[in-house]
């Protein structure tokens, strides 16, 4: 099992634990592809861990944007975070309802925000439910709690940034797709992409960072996978995935492992696969 770390992955056990605790608050975000046939929304308010909040990924996000959920302003953030009863001083846990997919995308856009105090639930709602905890299907009480954010741009990268850093070759860019896609052999589930990946980029897909049971490897079987597919741990990362949520599993690795250098593509394969004067590779 995982060491409890609430900056960056807790168990089961640590959050029925604290779940009466006065200053934790409990985010549901959970978030599907269009082929998993899944509705979060109907899922959450059927059955929650008691107290959670329904974290919506892409109406919480920047709309003026024509990519899919790119991060909100601050400004947003703020209002719907307030709107919520989620501020400063709380410790937050987020988990979602496929052992560990979305979560992670919400864990990184509170670090965007300057947030430290929040953690991914290790293994999900599919993991709380199979070892028979409590769920309640009742919305929670929330009232207005001020929160200050502080944006570290550090953390993410735009398509310029992305560019550079593959033709210079001074950032290890990771990408969380599967290695079908990433090699080009599989379309994309966005119609008018092209198919294949960021020069330079190597494979790290989500799924091999993960258990069975959809609980994350530990620290030293992450070492070894990204050392295994020759990742330069010297080097600042960008993580990527199809349209950037997936990626920031791997940036929830990176920090698990000690490493502190790396962002997130938001952009994604979204929109490096959207234009044709951007190089594309196919094959390994």
């Amino acid at each position: 099992m995982a060491e409890d770390d609430p900056k960056t992955l807790v168990s089961t056990d640590w959050l029925e634990a604290h779940l009466k605790d006065p200053d934790l608050r409990v985010i549901d975000a959970s978030w599907y592809l269009p082929d998993m046939n899944r509705d979060p929304k109907a899922e959450y308010e059927a059955a929650h861990i008691p107290g959670a909040r329904f974290f919506d990924i892409d109406r919480i996000s920047d709309t003026r944007s024509g990519l899919p959920h790119m991060a909100p302003t601050p400004e947003m953030f703020v209002s719907r975070m307030r709107a919520m009863g989620i501020g400063d001083g709380h410790q937050v846990v987020v988990y979602d309802g496929a052992g560990m997919f979305s979560a992670p995308r919400v864990w990184w856009l509170f670090r965007l925000m300057g947030k430290t105090d929040v953690a991914v639930l290790d293994g999900g709602f599919p993991k709380w439910q199979a070892e028979g905890r409590p769920v309640e299907d009742m919305p929670p009480v929330m009232r207005d709690r001020h929160i200050s954010v502080s944006r570290q741009a550090n953390l993410v990268k735009d398509v310029t940034q992305v560019a550079s850093a593959s033709k210079l070759g001074d950032h290890a860019i990771l990408d969380a797709r599967s290695p079908g896609r990433f090699r080009g052999d599989e379309a994309e589930p966005r119609p008018g992409l092209r198919s294949g990946h960021i020069p330079g980029s190597k494979n790290v897909h989500y799924r091999s960072l993960l258990n069975d049971d959809g609980t994350m490897k530990s620290p030293e079987e992450l070492v070894r996978i990204f050392d295994g597919v020759g990742v330069d741990r010297g080097k600042p990362v960008i993580t990527s995935c199809g349209s950037g949520v997936t990626a920031a599993i791997i940036n929830l690795a990176l920090e698990r492992m000690g490493h502190r250098n790396h962002a997130l593509y938001d952009g994604s394969w979204a929109e490096w696969g959207m234009y044709n004067d951007l190089k594309v590779v196919k094959g390994e």
